[in-house]
């Protein structure tokens, strides 16, 4: 975490649920509501991907992947996770049905829903970006890599809950996970592969602010400032976290949101 930001200011709680020390949102901490930030602990994955991996797609085993997402699912109170293999996009799963089994889909990096499941977004430095409506009681996940800041899958996926499901966005309240920081953030490329308006976010030479540039794009999606959090956790900088610019080889951790059963 960045020097000057506790995670008392953060809002964030540490606790253990059932198997799992997850981190929680105090804004987040509503009835009928789940949310957590894992890191690595708590899992049956071991080597790289020790202990708690939540994805298929990175050369760990199929079953201790099902048993870390077991565990996820028990520790918050879900009986089903719905989850993408996520592409770098900004392509919304609208989940309008309710699901009796676990279930990925291909192609997307966000999900909304009204349905009492849970949304998994697989992160190793990437951005989660939750979103609650307490009003209309909506759910929304988004998966933001520096391809999706760039395509505004902050702004698709804050559309979508409004199409889909009546949101209006100065009711949402969002928080922005565990993830590469303004200290890790280098782009030596960036002037490829940015485009100009984010410039404004480079914070010394070649390292950007991507907590920042996700929280102008949440406000320029109709969120008001008060309703946004962020953890302040820089995944690089953190052993307790993922991440694929520590280590290269390694597993994916977990942001979930949902609405629980009713």
């Amino acid at each position: 975490m960045p020097a000057g930001i506790s995670r008392r200011q953060a809002g964030l709680a540490a606790g253990r649920s059932g198997e799992l020390d997850l981190l929680q949102l105090e804004s987040f901490d509503r009835p009928g509501l789940g949310h957590a930030f894992s890191n690595r602990s708590g899992g049956v994955s071991s080597g790289a991907f020790a202990s708690l991996n939540v994805s298929f797609g990175v050369g760990d085993g199929r079953d201790a992947v099902h048993e870390n997402r077991a565990r996820l699912k028990r520790a918050l109170g879900f009986k089903t996770i719905v989850s993408a293999r996520q592409v770098h996009g900004n392509k919304v799963l609208v989940i309008d049905r309710d699901q009796d089994q676990d279930l990925e889909v291909d192609g997307y990096d966000a999900l909304i829903t009204d349905r009492p499941i849970a949304l998994l977004i697989q992160q190793a430095d990437c951005q989660a970006v939750i979103l609650h409506d307490p009003v209309k009681q909506v759910v929304g996940a988004a998966h933001v890599g520096w391809r999706g800041s760039v395509l505004g899958s902050i702004g698709a996926t804050v559309r979508a809950m409004a199409d889909n499901f009546a949101s209006d966005p100065a009711d949402l309240r969002a928080a922005i996970s565990p993830s590469l920081g303004p200290c890790c953030a280098e782009f030596v490329n960036y002037r490829r592969e940015l485009p100009e308006w984010l410039h404004d976010f480079q914070v010394q030479p070649n390292y950007f602010d991507f907590w920042a540039i996700s929280r102008a794009q949440l406000q320029g999606a109709g969120l008001l400032p008060v309703n946004i959090n962020t953890a302040g956790i820089c995944t690089c900088c953190s052993s307790d976290h993922f991440s694929y610019r520590r280590s290269r080889v390694t597993g994916r951790g977990a942001t979930v949101i949902g609405l629980l059963s009713r």
